[in-house]
């Protein structure tokens, strides 16, 4: 993709493969930086190099740059169905192939692992055995490796894949020399297991085990790594999909339907009930209620009529509309939410992989300190095995596998937790960010309220009709309309009803921006807008009602009003403990929504949110995010909706409700599974744990190389117990993650005197 800003140099973005540690990244962007006017951020996660360069510089030449630097790079492909598919199919196979490789792994080096490190279960042959096991292992599992340390040998860089590549290859190579040449192949060898080498032993040792034990493990932490990067694309995919593709458009020639990339400005087209608008336009004849949730936030629906204006993506609730364009393309709203997301997530993670960026120093202190530790007891007139055995034992042990397990088994693990207390993370980078946030902002529609019109409140005119039987006569009228309201009104007297189906109505009639009416058991019942005079009981259910922010309906029996009933978007139960479990937390609550300010102010004054920002569009809120941000808040954006999906991808940490779209959870970090935002305070309190245990795996992992590989330099580690100490590693990493899973999130834990729904 190339983009022009108004002023100032091309962007391009570039599809960056062979990434694998934060080591590459800074190559990259070196490598690019190098070229005169050039600036590039490198995403590791999505894979992407978004590159600032002068207007005349070939996007062919950044290409080439980075084929130059060692890896694999391409223009990104268009974003049309054909390539989308090829795309993901694409995406698919690799993770077949790397899942079976995988599990092919495990299944060939298992019994290679028991059998050696466990000599009572060593029969006849075992090592004949283990070597035909591990031979495929150490050439075909590792491929992976091998091709890019070779790639990266090229380009005289090491990284990760370096380091793991000379493990295999040094072990495999001492076991085929033993098995072969040292005595080791002998029928009835027994390998014991010791801490110190044994001078009279040091042949009829085998290091199979750690041949086969590097790629597993390294293969296991990357394939649940790959799972995660393949998924960030998920959103950009999802407001791609929410367009309309066809479009039906009317003119002098009758009705046809069209691809949507051929609609021009101007041009009158249908939009169905049910259906989705096509594009931003404006009405030019019918009415309807339309359902603009999903695009402004607004939660209840909006009349409209021949002059109001259409935003694309919005749903007809009602009747037939002929609409105009006046927006196609990447003019319309919906296009915009569209780059707005790609924007942000094309920004640079704020991802702290310390184990990756370590390992760029790391790696090559280990190659120099093999080579170092082979000509120092050369040169001391040591034996040629021992020298060799030393030099092998430290690129053994060296062996980054409990680096690369750190952070993925305590994220899984954590994940799982997560699950069950319904919370969904994306990632370490989002704990890191959940664990620092101060501010959130808060959508309403959806994600404080339960997002759909509900009857909040009945009231009758005392010694008149009971507020059952009043709502039984108003939804037997509303039952022949599609408006979002009468459905609310319907729906409660279905709920409130003796499980009888609701009488008939006949003469019934639609006004639109008014009511209904019809005849129900010989009865004339209008329900519509209030107006008139009122008996004092319904106009102070009026005045409450429209205090509330809800939306009040009148209904009259006989031409004389008997009962008006009050229907809105109703705060979820537990979003009154949230937030105030979030206050407690020492995070400040921040409501903004697309809808009215008298419905966010009375959910705000409700919730005790004292900061409010009503009428919000999609760009509002991504710039609200942006102040909060300067004044140097950590913000986090709660949202559910199209219109939360470019706040959530701008915040430093986006969360969306479960219940929301596929676009807003796609751009989130973070999702709410459970309905309610009470499982936020679950989720702070488990990235503060999860965040802990990887600290501690990082520790366990770079301080057993501090100890080992000095004992294996000196001699006292043989590449066995080299193998086993980094097998025990990341034994004792993956159990100690695993601890994750028993986790219980304490209800005193900042709450400390609070009651589930206090108000």
């Amino acid at each position: 993709m190339v983009t022009e800003p108004a002023s100032g140099p091309v962007v391009t973005d570039i599809t960056v493969g062979g990434m694998t540690c934060a080591a590459c990244v800074r190559r990259v962007e070196k490598k690019l930086g190098k070229l005169e006017g050039v600036t590039a951020t490198v995403n590791l996660a999505t894979g992407l190099a978004r590159v600032r360069h002068p207007a005349e510089m070939v996007p062919a030449d950044l290409v080439t740059a980075v084929e130059q630097a060692g890896y694999l790079a391409a223009l990104p492909v268009s974003e049309d169905d054909g390539d989308s598919q090829e795309t993901d199919e694409a995406g698919s196979d690799e993770a077949r192939r790397e899942r079976e490789r995988l599990l092919v792994t495990v299944l060939l080096a298992v019994p290679v692992l028991v059998l050696s490190m466990v000599p009572t279960l060593q029969f006849r042959d075992w090592q004949w055995l283990c070597f035909a096991l591990a031979a495929p292992v150490a050439v075909w599992s590792a491929w992976p490796f091998h091709i890019r340390a070779l790639r990266g040998l090229r380009h005289s860089t090491a990284t990760m894949d370096t380091l793991v590549s000379l493990g295999v290859l040094a072990s495999f190579a001492w076991s085929v020399y033993a098995l072969f040449l040292g005595g080791a192949g002998e029928p009835g060898m027994r390998m014991s297991f010791s801490l110190v080498p044994s001078a009279s032993e040091d042949m009829a040792h085998v290091y199979l085990e750690a041949a086969v034990s590097v790629p597993l493990f390294v293969l296991t932490g990357r394939y649940l790594e790959g799972r995660a990067r393949r998924g960030t694309g998920a959103a950009l995919r999802s407001l791609v999909e929410l367009a309309a593709k066809q479009v039906s458009v009317r003119d002098e020639h009758g009705e046809r339907s069209i691809p949507i990339e051929q609609l021009r400005v101007g041009q009158v087209f249908v939009v169905r009930p049910g259906e989705r608008v096509a594009t931003d336009g404006r009405v030019t004849e019918g009415s309807s209620a339309v359902d603009l949730s999903l695009v402004t936030g607004e939660s209840e629906p909006v009349e409209v009529s021949p002059g109001s204006a259409l935003v694309g993506g919005a749903v007809n609730a009602g009747g037939l509309l002929l609409v105009e364009a006046r927006a196609v393309g990447a003019d319309t709203q919906l296009a915009r939410i569209t780059r707005l997301v790609t924007e942000a997530q094309a920004g640079k993670a704020r991802a702290q992989r310390l184990a990756d960026a370590i390992a760029g120093v790391f790696v090559p202190a280990v190659l120099v300190l093999a080579v170092t530790v082979l000509g120092f007891w050369l040169g001391a007139g040591a034996d040629p095995q021992a020298a060799l055995t030393a030099c092998v034992a430290v690129l053994v042990v060296a062996c980054p596998c409990a680096l690369g397990l750190a952070t993925p088994t305590a994220l899984m693990a954590a994940t799982g937790r997560g699950a069950q207390l319904g919370v969904l993370v994306s990632g370490p980078q989002t704990l890191e960010a959940l664990q620092h946030v101060d501010t959130v902002v808060l959508d309403k529609t959806g994600t404080l309220t339960t997002g759909h019109m509900t009857v909040a409140q009945v009231t009758a005119v005392p010694g008149q009709l009971g507020e059952d039987e009043a709502v039984r006569l108003a939804g037997a009228v509303e039952q022949g309309s599609e408006h979002p309201i009468g459905r609310a009104v319907t729906s409660c007297a279905r709920r409130t009803g003796t499980g009888e189906p609701l009488p008939d109505v006949t003469d019934f009639l639609a006004v639109p921006g008014h009511g209904v009416s019809g005849s129900v058991e010989g009865r004339t019942v209008e329900v519509g807008v209030p107006d008139g005079k009122l008996p004092r009981a319904l106009a102070k259910a009026l005045a409450a009602a429209e205090e509330a922010a809800h939306t009040p309906v009148l209904v009259r029996i006989d031409g004389r009003p008997q009962a008006l009933i009050a229907v809105g978007d109703l705060v979820r139960p537990g979003s009154y403990g949230a937030v105030e479990r979030l206050r407690r937390l020492g995070i400040r609550p921040v409501l903004a929504t697309g809808d009215r300010k008298a419905p966010a102010e009375a959910v705000a004054g409700a919730l005790g949110i004292d900061e409010v920002h009503a009428r919000c569009t999609p760009e509002d809120k991504a710039a609200l995010v942006g102040e909060l941000k300067q004044e140097g808040a950590r913000v986090a954006v709660v949202g559910d909706g199209v219109n939360d999906a470019a706040a959530l991808a701008a915040a430093d940490l986006g969360i969306a409700m479960g219940s929301g779209t596929d676009v807003a959870i796609g751009a989130a970090d973070l999702t709410l599974v459970r309905g309610d935002i009470e499982a936020l305070v679950d989720a702070v309190l488990l990235a503060r744990r999860t965040l802990g245990t990887i600290r501690a795996n990082l520790a366990w992992a770079f301080g057993y190389n501090v100890v080992t590989v000095p004992l294996a330099m000196v001699g006292l580690l043989d590449p066995m117990v080299a193998a086993a100490a980094m097998s025990v590693s990341s034994v004792l990493v993956v159990a100690n993650s695993l601890r994750l899973r028993g986790w219980q999130p304490s209800p005193t834990h900042g709450t400390r005197g609070w009651k589930a729904g206090a108000r």
